[in-house]
């Protein structure tokens, strides 16, 4: 068998277009059934997990959290793009990878026992964010036990001022890391180094339109460059991601919105990070 680097180069590329052509022809036929026969799940379909090991798989779990400190859990920043976001997301992995999914996800606060039961948490529009003393202590030892927590969807420089203020809290010894593209979270699976040539950054669909013809990709003056870091524990281990001025989210969410956005943002962008992002969380 021919095992040259140009050929496993030749059969990973062609890999990964087959996976694209899925993703493609999957919003494709979203898109020509609409709106009106979406339920309870969006539109997005379900699957039945393996009744023999119903607990092997991996969950998407969003966690709830307060804004500005004032205690309110239901119905702030936390929730933001759910469900379509979170049921997405899920669908994509479980149909491009052989990973298997829970088809539903999971809502956690920090301090719930059963935040230990998952290796993967996700936090999104953390510029309002307040932790109390309880979830910074939750984190803190999830974290270090092993957790992996990523962050989106928050823009300009007052809403980094406030999540970094939150999160030193969990961690006061330790700073934020920007990483390159050509770091491993970026060519875990999909090879963005390659693809896109730049640090990723995806708009809100909104603003993705209404920018389209200036090439505009951000949403405030002080949000122009994406930013990506990482938090490191003492083995160089990365526990936390951050993606800054740039929002992930969305470009799950509003996938089957506009065909145009999907191709651009989400196909090319949201989805392969995001599944590099989940690989490099439980592989590392």
């Amino acid at each position: 068998m021919n095992s040259s680097p140009n050929w496993r180069r030749a059969m990973f590329t062609g890999f990964i277009s087959l996976l694209l052509l899925a993703l493609i022809a999957s919003a494709q036929q979203r898109y020509r059934r609409g709106w009106e026969d979406y339920d309870e799940r969006s539109g997005v379909p379900g699957w039945e997990l393996d009744a023999e090991l119903p607990e092997d798989k991996f969950t998407f779990v969003r966690i709830i959290y307060s804004s500005d400190g004032n205690g309110w859990r239901r119905g702030g920043n936390c929730w933001t793009d759910y469900p379509e976001s979170d049921l997405n997301f899920s669908f994509r992995l479980q149909q491009l990878t052989t990973m298997k999914v829970d088809p539903d996800g999971v809502q956690l606060e920090l301090t719930d026992d059963r935040l230990f039961d998952y290796p993967f948490i996700y936090i999104v529009e953390p510029g309002r964010l307040f932790f109390s003393e309880a979830e910074v202590s939750a984190l803190r030892k999830y974290l270090l036990n092993g957790g992996f927590l990523m962050v989106d969807d928050f823009w300009g420089e007052e809403e980094w001022d406030n999540f970094h203020q939150e999160i030193k809290r969990v961690f006061p010894e330790r700073e934020p890391e920007e990483i390159p593209l050509e770091h491993e979270i970026f060519n875990t699976v999909f090879p963005l180094k390659k693809t896109l040539k730049e640090i990723p950054q995806i708009p809100s669909i909104g603003q993705a339109l209404s920018g389209r013809w200036e090439g505009r990709t951000w949403e405030r003056w002080d949000a122009e460059i994406p930013h990506y870091k990482v938090i490191k524990d003492d083995n160089d281990r990365v526990m936390v991601i951050i993606c800054h001025n740039t929002d992930l989210g969305d470009g799950w969410e509003r996938e089957a919105e506009n065909e145009w956005y999907f191709r651009e943002f989400s196909e090319k962008k949201a989805y392969p990070l995001g599944i590099n992002i989940v690989f490099y969380a439980l592989t590392h």
